[in-house]
């Protein structure tokens, strides 16, 4: 078996800290670096958490911090664009009988726990740093960081998200392509009926919805085309989302009223990205939208990169040499989950913008969340 036991981690949202936590219970030296120099503690509105990802947030150890600071629920309402209840489905549970369904937490408090938990691992981070590619053997990884220093790893795990300069720098071409949707965001007060995700599909927008993130928070959301971005100017977000939010009834004009602080508002397109073949070069391996992303239909995107973490923890860890044959494993464990999830929510959202009036939507979300109920 290889000594290997020094690694770098390249980006601090949810997949680089979950590995990070995991190789450091295992023993490991682990250094992570992040650009942003608030860590991405204050940025996001909600983020809607499923079963499976709830998993592996208690393999972490931090399951009574999420549970305590969001909002459990286990079922699903689709409303008519004037707010009418047209049915409620029962969610899959995903993690097990033993968890909720689903969970809405404010995503800055999510990132925060990570954060702590990263802190108290014993990690070494280096906030406000990125991290260059120099060479790198059959032994290990050479390092610049942006403040000069150079250093040298057994392994280097990339975690640094949708554009990812590390995914680049080993020679994958994959980049993430525009799926003709944007989404609207923003976190608002709940209202006290509120106590699960609606969903409403139609109306000026191809969907509008909400999720409680806490027992005073939730977040909202409206899905619409992709327009150009330089013809929606940041100063005008908030008049923007509320001119769609305006149109739907409901619990929305509790929510509208609170749609007034562009600054306070997100506005992304989606994107599509799956890198096939392998997500390794040498001792370079990616994880998380690295390597993986699409629209939040499925609500799984957290969950892919905090499963990706867990299982490459755990063939790093099992005593097996680091060599091209384990994460070759980790690529074959890993890319029937994600490939399930990526396709699914890319169709879904391909189906609204060509107007499928009698596509089975909820047939394929409920067909690729019974699959995600066994284990990653």
């Amino acid at each position: 078996m290889t000594t290997a036991r020094r690694v770098l981690v390249i980006g601090g949202g949810s997949a680089g800290n979950a590995v990070t936590i995991l190789l450091r219970r295992a023993g490991l030296t682990v250094d992570l670096v992040e650009a942003k120099p608030d860590w991405n503690a204050t940025t996001g509105s909600g983020i809607t958490v499923q079963g499976n990802a709830l998993r592996v947030l208690r393999e972490l150890g931090v399951w009574e911090q999420v549970e305590s600071s969001g909002f459990p629920f286990g079922t699903l309402g689709i409303t008519a664009p004037d707010g009418t209840l047209l049915h409620v489905a029962e969610d899959i549970r995903t993690g097990g009988d033993d968890l909720p369904a689903t969970l809405g937490m404010q995503r800055p408090r999510l990132q925060q726990i990570l954060i702590d938990a990263v802190r108290a691992s014993g990690a070494a981070v280096r906030l406000g740093t990125t991290a260059e590619i120099l060479d790198q053997d059959a032994d290990g990884v050479s390092v610049r960081f942006s403040d000069g220093t150079e250093d040298r790893y057994d392994l280097v795990i990339g975690a640094d998200g949708l554009n990812s300069a590390t995914r680049a720098a080993i020679g994958i071409t994959d980049k993430p392509e525009p799926t003709g949707q944007a989404i609207w965001r923003i976190p608002a007060p709940r209202p006290s009926d509120v106590t699960r995700t609606d969903l409403t599909f139609g109306g000026p927008a191809y969907t509008a919805g909400y999720c409680p993130t806490s027992e005073t928070t939730l977040y909202a959301y409206v899905v619409e085309a992709c327009r150009g971005r330089e013809a929606i100017p940041p100063k005008s977000y908030a008049e923007e989302m509320r001119r769609l939010a305006t149109q739907y009834g409901g619990v929305w004009p509790e929510i509208t009223q609170h749609i007034t602080d562009p600054a306070k508002i997100n506005y992304t397109w989606y994107h599509r990205l799956l890198v096939e073949g392998s997500w390794h070069r040498g001792r370079i391996v990616l994880i998380g939208d690295a390597v993986h992303c699409c629209p939040p239909s499925l609500a799984q995107g957290a969950a892919m990169s905090l499963e990706d973490a867990l299982v490459l923890a755990e063939l790093l860890t099992s005593g097996q040499d680091w060599d091209d044959e384990l994460f070759r494993t980790f690529y074959e464990r890993r890319i029937p989950r994600v490939r399930t999830v990526v396709d699914a929510s890319v169709q879904i959202g391909q189906w609204q913008l060509d107007g499928e009036r009698d596509a089975d939507v909820f047939g394929l979300i409920g067909r690729s969340m019974t699959f995600l109920k066994a284990l990653p």
